[in-house]
């Protein structure tokens, strides 16, 4: 199976020579296509850093970043917000979905800018919708709804493009027990029948047991892995 993403020895730096420090120490692995891959570590060990430059947000010091075979590390200007838009999809612990918009709005949003045509959004949107059980909230607002049903509204945003790579940040990290559980198999939900490749950060060992494979980071390194077994 192809590799969806390739990390080879990056490493980042902030600050300046008086006051440096190595928030990515040399990192590398791989993510095949269809896996579901988290990344463990306490608050400070560089997991948020590393996410941050996968996802394009920030930029390696050195090393690179391959995605579906393009190196991101080479994309500037207008070509990373172009990859971005249409190679990634994002989903983050405090949801951003915009208050102004119904759920429906929501989801439509990145096709809308796509300029991707009226019905096949609908029905794009329908069809996500069903797989994540909010078909009955579509018409509803973001302060109409629950905090884990604005998350699988979120879901449903991330992956109407059909993205290579899904980026999730703490995605259970605002929500309770139940709600979290439930967004959690939705993420099951995406991987297994949608064959979607997420690629998700957790400081939550609950969380992070619901990925195939967890990559714990300490001190910007990788130094351990768990491949859960598939019986």
């Amino acid at each position: 199976m192809s590799n969806i993403l390739e990390v080879k020895n990056i490493e980042k730096y902030y600050g300046n020579k008086s006051n440096l420090t190595k928030a990515i120490d040399n990192i590398s692995f791989s993510v095949k296509k269809g896996e579901f891959v988290g990344i463990m570590g306490a608050s400070g060990s560089g997991k948020t850093t590393l996410l941050n430059c996968i996802s394009t947000i920030d930029r390696v010091t050195a090393g690179d970043i391959i995605i579906n075979n393009q190196n991101i590390t080479k994309l500037k200007g207008n070509q990373i917000n172009k990859f971005r838009r249409e190679e990634l999809g994002f989903i983050f612990q405090d949801f951003n979905l915009l208050d102004t918009l119904t759920a429906y709005e929501n989801i439509a949003l990145a096709l809308t800018i796509q300029k991707v045509n009226v019905n096949e959004i609908d029905k794009r949107v329908k069809e996500v919708a069903q797989k994540l059980d909010i078909t009955e909230i579509l018409k509803k607002y973001p302060y109409q709804i629950s905090g884990g049903q604005k998350q699988r509204v979120a879901i449903c945003r991330a992956i109407i493009t059909n993205p290579q790579l899904v980026l999730a940040d703490e995605p259970t990290g605002a929500l309770d027990s139940k709600s979290a559980r439930q967004v959690l198999e939705s993420f099951e939900t995406l991987n297994q029948t949608l064959n979607a490749t997420i690629l998700m950060v957790t400081h939550d060992s609950f969380t992070a047991s619901y990925a195939n494979r967890i990559l714990f980071i300490k001190d910007g390194k990788i130094f351990n892995e768990l491949v859960k077994d598939i019986w």
